[in-house]
């Protein structure tokens, strides 16, 4: 039972991965990158934690 379990676990989280991988906006759009941030604020934060050097 356990066994079963933890397989369907693991398999369903990959799963979920690879949809929300496929899911991304960015990969329909060529120059996708160049677009602003959806959340600005994550960039800020990663900024203050490692300098704006990183």
């Amino acid at each position: 039972m356990i066994d079963y379990f933890s397989i369907a676990l693991t398999h369903g989280l990959i799963l979920l991965a690879c949809w929300r991988l496929l899911m991304r906006d960015d990969l329909d759009v060529e120059g996708a990158q160049n677009r602003p941030d959806r959340r600005p604020w994550l960039r800020q934060q990663e900024q203050q934690e490692h300098g704006p050097d990183a």
